[in-house]
């Protein structure tokens, strides 16, 4: 048995000791750290946008971790339970490395059963991460460049919500620093970089996640890129939304390895959510409560 230091037992990987993350305390929600505006904070925000008052919403590592940050500053964190896997459930969720902890938790209880809860199907919604998607919606999370990294919880949240958004940048970078850069503002978004890696490809490394599996079970599945937004369906990834500001061919079907098929209803995603300031997710929860 060995008996750790505390000056080498930490609470998170990032934070030796917060009494909020345990409970013990509370804070002011404006005193939680605001995502900065980005690419990562616009895919955030079109993701809320699924968001539905009352609502159990579980958000993976990542780009979806922003998710908790945009619903608190947007004012409709008490209009949603977010959970975490660790077993927290209400508050805001941290994000980086304080992942799993919660500010301002309404409980916390053993990670099995926050997993049960999961796989009992209770999610109405689940925003994660993405590594690769292909042409059928399968998404791979697991493996990277041929090292696996395992599914983690991935698999339970999924599996358990009725609706799933996976959100990620529409390219990547092989090494850091080799990914998209953008111009974002006045209610547009522009690609001043391409990332030199395809996250749309014709085979993907590993299923993590099988489309047309969750399909059929009745899911309501997304993909929220800064740029566009695909719906699965039994064709395919239909592509439903462009960002203002991005040129169809260039900017997406030339940077994936196939063809989805477009919507005849191609709309623009909101332009507001591309400004440093939004303030319009209240009104869109209102609308789908029939407010």
């Amino acid at each position: 048995v060995f008996v750790s230091k505390p000056e080498y037992h930490w609470q998170t990987s990032k934070t030796y000791y917060n009494p909020v993350f345990s409970g013990e305390i509370r804070i002011p929600l404006d005193a939680v750290p605001v995502e900065k505006f980005s690419a990562r904070k616009v895919i955030a925000r079109r993701a809320a946008m699924e968001l539905t008052k009352g609502a159990i919403v579980n958000l993976g590592v990542g780009i979806p971790e922003a998710v908790s940050s945009v619903a608190a500053e947007e004012g409709c964190g008490e209009d949603i339970t977010l959970t975490t896997e660790a077993g927290g459930i209400g508050g805001v969720p941290a994000s980086s490395h304080d992942f799993g902890c919660c500010w301002n938790a309404e409980a916390t209880i053993e990670m099995a059963d926050e997993f049960d809860l999961y796989d009992g199907g209770a999610l109405d919604l689940g925003v994660l991460g993405v590594l690769q998607v292909g042409p059928n919606g399968n998404v791979n999370v697991s493996k990277r460049y041929g090292e696996g990294m395992g599914v983690g919880g991935f698999l339970n949240v999924a599996g358990g919500a009725s609706t799933v958004v996976f959100a990620a940048t529409f390219t990547g970078g092989l090494k850091k620093g080799e990914g998209p850069q953008y111009e974002i503002g006045d209610g547009h978004i522009k690609v001043v970089r391409e990332g030199n890696s395809k996250k749309f490809v014709n085979e993907i490394e590993q299923i993590s996640f099988n489309g047309e599996a969750s399909l059929d079970m009745g899911k309501r599945i997304l993909y929220v890129t800064e740029r566009c937004v695909f719906e699965l369906t039994k064709e395919g990834l239909l592509l439903t939304e462009i960002a203002p500001g991005i040129d169809l061919q260039k900017d997406i079907l030339d940077q994936m390895e196939f063809s989805p098929v477009i919507s005849k209803d191609l709309t623009q995603m909101p332009a507001d959510i591309f400004n440093e300031s939004w303030g319009g997710l209240k009104k869109i929860m209102d609308q789908k409560n029939g407010k």
